[in-house]
């Protein structure tokens, strides 16, 4: 199947953090699945990433974003990303799958970046109140901030069944230093960076250290912000894209 940029994104969110594109167009069979090293799950290899899915009552986005879960969890998709620091996105995902009454069939992660440990708690209950749900999937600290004051917390909850999982992100490869600390000294079963084809600099030590440690990886922008997407322009995309 050809089809340009323009008709790749129509009808489709544009989706960041963990994502990729969901499109009813190219989606039409089963997603492929992974296993989780610390539990054995099994989860889909796709998620979609909820950075921009931030609006407002009345925005035509909304509908968008809402056909897009739909058809995300026709084709048999857990995985929702999201953070309080996207704007309004946990409060737009949380109605949305309440409305497709989802959210029980869904992996749900979200983050906390917060070096107070009193913000970081009240943080993270905001959290459950405007996704919906008992418990979260993944609990993650963003951008490593609060790592020092917040995973002892983190897996307390963990294990009051609050959070199956916890991890840390950071989108800075000048962080790579401190993320490896935290990888080698704590026990952690996700990490999230950024890694694409345009990106791979994750490759060289972050992603042997998170093999070694059985912790799993979400990847953070692997379309690289769209550009992949724009280097294309108009012309057709090959049968394998």
């Amino acid at each position: 199947m050809s089809l340009t940029r323009r008709e790749l994104l129509k009808g489709s969110a544009a989706v960041a953090g963990a994502a990729t594109i969901i499109n009813s167009s190219l989606a039409q069979t089963p997603l492929s699945t992974v296993l989780i090293p610390s539990s054995g799950q099994i989860v889909p290899r796709v998620g979609i990433g909820c950075r921009n899915y931030r609006a407002q009552a009345g925005d035509t986005e909304l509908a968008v974003f809402r056909d897009t879960f739909a058809q995300y969890h026709r084709l048999g998709g857990k995985i929702i990303d999201t953070s309080p620091n996207y704007g309004n996105s946990e409060e737009v995902i949380g109605r949305i799958m309440a409305d497709l009454g989802i959210r029980e069939d869904l992996w749900v992660a979200t983050k906390v970046d917060r070096e107070d440990r009193t913000e970081g708690i009240n943080r993270m209950e905001r959290s459950f109140e405007l996704l919906g749900g008992e418990h979260f999937e993944l609990m993650q600290i963003h951008n490593l901030r609060g790592t020092a004051t917040l995973l002892e917390t983190m897996q307390a909850w963990k294990e009051q069944g609050r959070f199956r999982y916890i991890g840390v992100t950071t989108s800075n490869k000048r962080q790579y230093e401190q993320l490896i600390e935290v990888m080698e000294n704590n026990t952690l079963d996700f990490i999230q960076v950024d890694y694409s084809l345009g990106n791979r600099s994750a490759a060289e030590r972050i992603l042997p250290l998170a093999r070694d440690r059985g912790i799993a990886v979400l990847t953070n922008l692997p379309f690289g912000r769209g550009r992949l997407f724009n280097a294309v322009g108009d012309r057709p995309l090959p049968d394998w894209a």
